[in-house]
This record gives C-alpha cells, structure tokens and sequence, in this order.
C-alpha cells in the first residue's frame, strides 16, 4: 500500500545559539554543532589556560571580578584528554538542550525574494492523527470495494475467513517486529528501507529496499487500474473507445484511459506534494463513508432489504443490464408480447425458433440482497471455483441441459472471467492489508514516535482486521450467493455488489471507492519516488545516484520518471487481478525481512538493541518471517522465484560494486557470533587429515617506504590457496609501538592494498618489535585464533644473506626454520620469488618438477595439485623424480610409486633417479674448503661490512672458477691446487689500515689441506653438489622445482654451513620452493 514520508534537507538553525538557552528556545540544534560547540569551549579552555595556570581553581576566592567560567576546570588529572573528548557533565548539558529537527517538513519552498529557503514546519503530530488514521487509509482501499464480495462468494466464508485471517495474521507480526525495531531509536525518512538495511546491512537493505520501492510502485498501478475500472464500469461506461466485441476490448480500454491518468497523477505529484497532502482528508473521509454507507445498508436489511433482484434462466444468472422484466413474454392490454429478453434469445415474434436452453428452462426472480435473516449464510459457507468462461450457477435450483450448446446466447449470462482457486484468492486479497508502515514513515513527525508507532499501527491492524472479517460475515449472510461470484454486478444492473448492499445508494460506494483509489494512486506516485531517492542518496548502488538528485527544492525529479515507467508496466498488463500477486510478492519479501532484522537483533543480543516495546519475542518473529515466505509460494511460486531472483541479483550486485558501509548490522554481528561458534567447534576435534589445507603465515618484509618488498609471494599465496581457507600477512617494523604506530597502521594500509591488487582474500597485521627476528617470532606463535591458526608459513629466500650485517638475515631465516619445526608447522621457501609467474599470467605449457628425496607427510605432493587448480598454473605438468640408491630396485620402485600417486587420485609422470655412493670428487672438498675457510676468516678477523662483502665476492669467484675447472678435468684433482684466498701480507696492510691498534690472533692455524675438513661438512657438500646437478639436468627448464628442505644443525656454530649447503643444492635453477613438513600427514588415500 503507498507509504508517505519525505526526504528533507534543512539549515542548521542553531547560530548564536549556546547551552544556556532558556526552555522556552525550541529552535532545532544538528548534533554536529552541539558536538563543534563543545569542541569550541575546549579550545576556548586551551586559550585560556595559556595565561591562567590550570591549577586555579574556583574553589579559591579570586579578586578578579570578571565573571570567569570554571567548567571544565577542575578535573586537572583528565585535562589532555578534554581536548577530544567532552565532560560528562558538559556533554549532558549540551544534549538536555538539544531538539531533533523535524522531518514534518512537507517541502522546502523558495521564498519570494529567492535567497533562502523556508522550511515549512507542521506541529508534531498524536498517535491518533500520525499513525492510526494514515494506516487506515492505506490499509483499506481498491480490493475492499471491488473485489472482496467476490472472493467471498468464490472460497465460501469459511475460506475466505481462513484467507483474511492468514493475512491479517501475517501483518500484525509484522507490525510487532517492527515495532520493536522502529522504537529501538529514531526512524528517518525511508520506513522499511531504512529499518531493514540498518538492521541487516546494505545487502540486504538495498535489495529489500528496491522490492519495497518496486511494491509501492506497482501499488500505484493496481489503484489507477481500480480507478478506470470504477470509472468504465460504474461512472461513465460510454466513454469506452474500443467496443466490447471481443474479450480485449475492455482490457484496451483500461490501457489508454490508465496510461491518462497516470500522466496526469504525476503532473500533479510534480507540481507539488502540498496538494496531495491537502485532498489526504478527503481522501480518508470518502472511505469512511463508505464503510459506514456498507454497514448501515446491512442494518437496514434486518428491517427492509434492497429491491434489486437476480433474474436466472433455469439455474443460471442473467445480465440485467438488457433488460428490464424477468420474463419471456408479459402481457399488454391482454395481449401476450415478447419482452426484451425474448428478443435476446429468439427471435421477434411468438412463434420464432429459440435458443434450446431458454426454451427448457423457466425464469426465476430472486432478491440479490436477501437480508440477515433469509438463512443464505448457509449456502455461502462453501466455495464455488470453477474454470474461466464458466457459467454461474445457483445451486440448489434444477435446470435441464441442451443438447447442443449454443455460441452466441453466452455473452447473455454472467460468467467467470478467470479461473478461480484458492491460492489465486490469497495472491489477489494480500494487497489489502498492506500499508502498515505508513506509521513508521512518519516517525520524525510524531510528539512521542516510540509510543506513537506501536499503539497506532497495531490499533489500526485490529481494526481493519475486524473490518474485513466483519464483511466477509456481512457479504456472506445478506448477499445472495450468485451475486457475490458476480465480479463487476452485471447481474444487479451493473452496480458494484457493495453499493448494492450500501445505504443509502450504491454512488456512494462508487464515488466513495473512485476517490479513494485516486488518492492512494497519488500517495503511491508520491511516497516510492522518495524511497527510491532516500536509497539512492545512501550510495549503496551505484547505477542509481542519478535518481538521488531532483529539484532545487528537494523533490525527486528523476526518480520520478523512472515509478511512472515502472507504474507504466502494470498499467499495460490492465488487469487488476494479475497485478495484484506481483505487488503481494514484494510486498510480502519486505515483510520478511523485517521479522528476520527483529529476529536477528533479539537472538544476538547486541548491547544496541534496547526497543521501548517490549511486547515482542524471537518466536512471534520467526514465525512472521515463515507466513510471509509460505504466502508467498502460496500466491504464486513463479512470482515468488522471480522476487526472490530479484532481490539475490540486488544482493549480490551490492556485494561486489557497492559501497562499503558499516551500519552495525545484524548480520555483521551474526557473523561474528557464527565464527566464534565455528572456531569453538574447531577446538573440540583435532583436524583429520582429509580436511587439511595449507592455512599460511606469509612473513613479508616491508621496505623503506613502508610497502611491500615481494609483492609476488602475495600472489603466489592467492595461486596456492586459490581464495580458500586461511592467509595470514604478517609484517614487522623495528623499533617501539608508542613511537611507530603511524608507520605500522601505514604499513597496514600499504600491505591491504597489494593484497587487494594480487586478488589475495585474507588478513593482514604488522607489528612493531625490537626486533625482527622477536617480531617474526610473535607472530609464529600467536597468529591466528584458536582452531583458526596458521599450520605453514611461507617466506622468501634471504637472497642476500652473505652481504648482511652481522650475518642478520643469514640468523633470522635459520631462527624462523627451527621455531616452525618446533612448533610443527611447515616451512615454504620461495627463491627468487619476484620470477614467480603473477596473477595475470598464463603458463601455457611446461612442468612442475616435484623432487621427493624425504617423504614429509605428503605436502610436496599437496603443493603442485593446489596450484594447478589456478588458472595461472592450470596447464602445467606434474612430475615426481625420488632418488634411487645402489642397493635399490629402480624399476620397482617407480611401479610402486606410480600406484601410491594413483591411489592419492594424482595425474604426475614418476621418474627415478639413481645416485651411486661414488667417491667425494675433489671439487666437494675444495667447496667445503671454501665454505669453511670464509666461515674461520670472518670470524678471527673482525673485517668490517665493506671487507666482508668484498671477501664474500672473492670466494664466489673463486668457487665458481674451481667448478668449471674441476668440469674440464678428472675429479682426482691434486690438493695443491687449493691456496689461501688472503696472504699473510695482504692481512697485515689491511690490518694496519683499517684496524692500528687491534690485536691479531693466529688465524693461521687452520691448514688447508684434506685432513683438516669436518668429515661431516665433506659428506653434505658432496650430497648438495650432486643432487644439484642431478636436479639441474633434469629440472633446468621446468616452471617451478620443489625440493625436500634438509633442518638446521642443532648445534649453531653449523648455522652458515647449512646456508651454504641450501644454496648450492638450489644453484642454476630458476623458481625453487623448499618445503619442510610440519610433522603430520597431509594427504591420504582414503575417501
């Protein structure tokens, strides 16, 4: 039903204005500038407190006979916080004060001069005037005057009792939750719309907020359509254009004479809102006297019921609109005559061949309004359907049937003009208790609106309820039952069946209804183009912000257009009976969602919802929400799939374009109470095996300006996750929070942005430490939340580990490796990550190599299937090479393999690679020389950073010109060959350079030959050298290579070797993941 409110825009009217404004001063004050006004005393407070100390106090006597203000003053212990935050007591004050603007205002109108606007106040309005009467005026209208009778005669009483009862039902429940919601504080302009998306967010309100505007949109079409048909039928019926030739004739009509009236209800909707304000009374008051008009005429039948009478041919109702006497012939001046009805079935004279049933059947004269006291009640107690086209027929009289029915007597008898079932009825009938919330509209007009809304729309609920299912008792037991199940009254000279019944005429149902039907046509073009611009103006769609914008004086222009667009659509259906369930589906969806806001808010128990009306529990919600989705489906289940795809569409649009807003929903509180219940369920049981899934802590480093280093192991993280189950960014700033907490929450922002520019969904958290490797680690332990914690963590290779200071890198990487195996989480190392392939690429070919030296629970494996499941990796290959040693069965084993991988449902081709326990090669030794020798030196030596940068690149050159040397010749190379990289000279002038003064040790004291090596060293190097060359000759053009990650010595004096073991066994290859497992199996063969 239309809904009226306004959306205003009104001047601050507070200037000059202060908190020691009398009572009596009423002007309205914005909380902004109660809140700027405080913020001026404070700062006022600060001026002062320049030249007066703050420990004066007005405690002591002063001399100063200036009249100084102490407020505020004397609470020294808060006086740095006062400059944000108010006192209580100001803020108390300032609040006592404060008035609520409001939203009485009808229409801004130019004042003549043009200058300023004057806003046109009304007085604040009673429950009676505010709530009750508007309610009733949008509840009672077009179905009540043109269509109930016929739905009563159609189900029988009883089911259309059961009908209005459902439906009266289902709105008072309705009414409750909403009254809940709209006194748990001020309900602007906007009703429903604004309570839904306050209640369950922007999704949710955007698309319940349309289907509201699209319901009181087609609302206006179902009255412009009531109003031409009470126009064509009952008014002026020969201003028809089209003639009733046919069946469409009427519908053609109502078409052209609707599309007028629209035109010209939005001319007057344009011009001005006043003016449909100022015809609202008498617009109600033609409805009241029709209803008293209805109620007196079924009084008047206990004494003297009405002379229209029902003329049937055998058991068929006629069209007595052709005729005047119910009989075949009548005589006149003693001569037998045929009368107009005999003209209609035969022909002229006497003797002429008839139509077969007008010749069987006899005619019969009933009363159509028999009165209380007849006893029809009886035979209108049970339903009459039937299928279109379908005579209507009184039951309890006998009729003989022709043989051959005849065509062209049809259009003679009173028909059925569609086919008639229940839930047809429910789907026409719903429409006419709709209009509760034109209560909740008006808030900002009502003295006491908490009060106000609940009393007087549940009091007008009653009402219109006892109303309907007093009608629906009065039609039944007056009314003569082919009368009702007449739709248009053909049967009763074509008057409306209710203005039969009315006294003192049956004008004043019609003039009464057409009004009627006018006015809520009006309030309907008035009331949805202001919805449509109060959603607008919220942001929340964004193809919508043109319809926010409208005339100079607030009016919304352009959302206007689009209504009578849409009203257009329900004009051209021209039917009023297929309108009708469109308007109940979106109707009934706000409906809804309105008891799941009232639902919603109670269950979760939000501090925030602290109603007025307390006469409202979660159940009377639930079971509202249920009514409405039943009537719903009961209605029309392909109406109500179409509204329910609308809404998801709407849903879903705002989801991925809107705007972000944050109203404290309840479903935002709902969320968060299912997470917590989820993470609490998550505790109980330890994860089985089929549910794992990588849950990363990405450690990233941040660079100078705060962003991130690696952007590419972010989208690394979004290929391997692919947007399911958990990923953590961590970060870690060095220093103290007090003193950089701009650069973490900058940070913060900086790593949201990559995050959402590589498509990697998660959350992100930089924390400041003293150090990067405290920092590192408070984030392995405590990120996260109780089931919902991190089991891997990913990181990037510390590429330039040798050149580091003090070797920081080289430790920070080595503490991070033994605190993820301490906690049994596993470790990711990406090398060279910034080559890693990004979102946009698409590898079209080439290979995953997966080296399987140590079975760790299975993630290596895991790992290439996740990332072929993205669509960057997705036509890439996986392959398994295992090593093989001498005392193997190659050919076996890759049998075996090849069965596990399939029983794991894995597509990978296996190769196995045999490595022979040869003799350590000299280059082995010679690297493991190297190794050692760089790790004494650095240490005996102290070089300073530029010292050790330019050693580390020596050793390099060294290394690598030993490697291809050691290539071109046998591998029993001489131990000659091998020479200190520093002499003792070369030592002694550096050190006289650089460090006069220091005392030297003899760090000649390891000898380079082969009995000096750690035997230990010797035998890694030479696994790493090998294996390295076995990986780059069989792995040098895949896209990626995984590799086993050996742990870090126990003992930390190895913590360099290990570096350099790690970086040998990943030289010469491109992209490398290292992967350590946390300990558990990952992957199994079971379903």
């Amino acid at each position: 039903m239309p809904t009226n409110f306004t959306v205003v825009k009104v001047e601050d009217m507070g200037d000059g204005s202060n908190s020691g404004a009398t009572a009596g001063d009423s002007r309205p004050i914005s909380l902004d500038k109660v809140f700027q006004e405080e913020g001026d005393v404070n700062n006022s407070q600060e001026n002062e407190s320049d030249e007066n100390p703050k420990e004066s106090t007005p405690f002591i006597n002063s001399n100063n006979d200036e009249d100084r203000s102490y407020e505020g003053k004397n609470m020294a212990l808060y006086e740095e916080e006062m400059d944000s935050t108010p006192m209580v007591a100001s803020l108390l004050n300032k609040l006592a004060n404060y008035t609520n603007l409001t939203q009485g205002v009808r229409e801004h109108e130019e004042a003549e001069d043009g200058v300023r606007r004057v806003a046109v106040m009304v007085p604040q309005m009673g429950t009676f005037i505010g709530v009750y009467l508007p309610c009733m005026q949008n509840i009672l209208g077009v179905i009540l005057f043109l269509r109930l009778t016929w739905i009563v005669g159609t189900a029988g009483i009883l089911e259309s009792f059961a009908i209005v009862s459902m439906c009266c039902i289902c709105t008072l429940l309705t009414a409750i939750s909403m009254s809940a919601i709209a006194t748990n504080g001020v309900v602007p302009a906007g009703g429903s719309y604004y309570m839904i998306s306050r209640s369950l967010g922007p999704e949710f309100g955007g698309a319940v907020g349309l289907c509201f505007y699209l319901g009181t949109t087609f609302a206006g079409s179902l009255y412009i359509l009531g109003t031409i048909e009470i126009l064509l039928m009952y008014i002026v019926p020969t201003v028809k254009v089209f003639e009733d030739d046919n069946g469409k004739a009427m519908q053609n009509n109502m078409r052209i004479y609707g599309t007028c009236c629209l035109l010209l209800m939005a001319l007057v909707v344009f011009v001005g809102v006043k003016y449909v304000n100022k015809l609202a009374l008498v617009f109600l008051s033609c409805v009241v006297l029709s209803i008293m008009a209805t109620y007196a005429g079924a009084i008047k039948t206990l004494i003297e019921p009405p002379e229209f009478s029902v003329c049937l041919l055998g058991n068929r109702s006629l069209k007595n609109e052709l005729f005047d006497s119910c009989a075949k012939t009548e005589v006149v001046k003693n001569i037998s005559v045929t009368t107009d009805l005999w003209k209609l079935f035969c022909k002229d004279d006497l003797n002429a061949t008839c139509d077969e049933f007008f010749t069987s059947n006899n005619l019969t004269e009933i009363p159509a309004i028999p009165g209380f006291l007849s006893g029809v009640i009886k035979d209108n107690l049970w339903s009459n359907y039937g299928p279109a086209e379908m005579m209507i027929e009184k039951k309890n009289l006998h009729s003989i049937s022709p043989s051959i029915q005849s065509k062209h007597t049809d259009q003679y008898y009173v028909i059925n003009d569609i086919t008639t079932y229940f839930t047809l009825l429910v789907g026409i009938y719903f429409p006419s208790v709709t209009g509760i919330m034109a209560g909740s509209n008006r808030s900002g007009d009502l003295r006491d609106a908490q009060r106000s809304i609940p009393v007087g729309t549940i009091l007008a609920i009653l009402t219109t309820s006892f109303l309907y299912i007093s009608f629906v008792v009065l039609f039944g037991a007056c009314i003569e039952g082919v009368v009702l199940r007449d739709k248009f009254g053909f049967s009763v000279k074509k008057n409306p069946v209710i203005g039969v019944l009315a006294w003192p005429s049956p004008w004043v149902i019609v003039i009464g209804s057409f009004f009627s039907c006018c006015g809520a046509g009006l309030q309907s073009l008035t009331g949805a183009p202001r919805l449509l611009q109060a959603i607008a103006r919220d942001g929340i769609i964004p193809f919508l912000q043109v319809f926010g914008h409208g005339k100079t004086n607030g009016e919304p222009t352009w959302a206007l257009l689009l209504t009578v667009g849409i009203c257009e659509i329900g004009i051209l259906i021209a039917s009023l009976d297929e309108v009708a369930p469109i308007l109940s589906m979106f109707f009934l969806m706000c409906y809804l969602f309105v008891n799941l806001a009232c639902a919603v808010q109670t269950l979760l128990c939000t501090p925030n919802w602290r109603p007025r009306f307390k006469f409202y529990h979660w159940t009377l919600s639930f079971l509202g929400m249920s009514l409405c989705l039943s009537l719903m489906f009961i209605c029309s289940w392909y109406y109500a799939l179409v509204a329910i795809l609308i809404a998801g569409c709407i849903y879903k649009y705002i989801e991925y374009r809107g705007a972000v807003k944050e109203w404290g929903d309840g479903i935002r509180g709902l969320s968060l109470n299912a997470a917590r219940y989820a993470l609490i369920r998550l505790e109980e049981a330890p994860l089985h095996t089929k549910n794992w899934r990588p849950q990363l802590l990405v450690l990233c480093k941040m660079n100078s300006d705060l962003k991130v280093k690696h952007p590419r192991l972010l989208s690394f993280t979004s290929q391997l996750k692919a947007g399911k189950g958990l990923t953590i960014v961590g970060s870690v700033l060095e220093g103290t929070y007090m003193t950089r907490k701009a650069d973490a929450n900058a940070g913060e922002q900086n790593m949201k942005a990559t995050m959402a520019a590589e498509r990697t969904k998660g959350f992100c958290h930089v924390i400041v430490s003293s150090s990067m490797r405290d920092g590192f680690s408070i984030l392995i332990q405590s990120a996260g939340l109780g089931g919902m914690k991190h089991n891997a963590v990913l990181m990037a290779w510390p590429a330039g580990w040798k050149q580091a200071r003090d070797s920081l890198a080289r430790r920070n990487f080595i503490e991070t490796v033994r605190e993820t195996t301490e906690a049994h989480q596993a470790l990711l190392v990406a090398k060279n990550i910034d080559r890693f392939p990004d979102n946009q690429e698409r590898l079209k070919e080439g290979t995953i190599d997966v080296w399987w030296i140590v079975h760790d629970g299975g993630l290596l494996m895991l790992l290439p299937f996740l990332l072929m499941q993205h669509k960057v990796w997705r036509k890439c290959k996986m392959r398994i090479f295992t090593v093989a040693q001498l005392d193997d069965n190659s050919i076996q084993m890759k049998k075996d393999l090849q069965v596990f991988l399939y029983h794991l449902r894995l597509d990978a081709e296996v190769e196995v690679v045999e490595m022979h326990d040869s003799d350590i090669s000299a280059f082995t030794y010679e690297k493991t020389l190297m190794m050692e020798q760089r790790s004494q030196m650095l240490k005996e030596m102290q070089l300073s950073r530029t010292e050790r940068e330019r050693e580390a690149q020596l050793i390099h050159d060294r290394n690598t010109a030993s490697h291809s040397i050691s290539n071109d010749k046998a591998t029993g190379a001489t131990p000659d060959r091998v020479h200190m990289t520093w002499t003792k000279d070369k030592l002694l002038n550096e050190r006289n350079k650089h460090r006069e003064g220091m005392a030297v040790k003899d760090m000649f004291n390891m000898k380079p030959e082969w009995e000096s090596l750690n035997q230990s060293n010797v035998r890694r190097m030479h696994t790493a050298v090998k294996l390295n060359e076995v990986v780059v000759k069989n792995s040098k053009d895949s896209e990626l290579v995984l590799l086993n990650m050996p742990g870090p010595p126990k003992n930390k004096k190895g913590d360099e070797n290990y570096m350099e073991f790690l970086e040998v066994l990943m030289e010469g290859l491109d992209r490398v993941l290292l992967v350590r497992g946390g300990g558990r199996e990952v992957i199994t063969i079971y379903s």
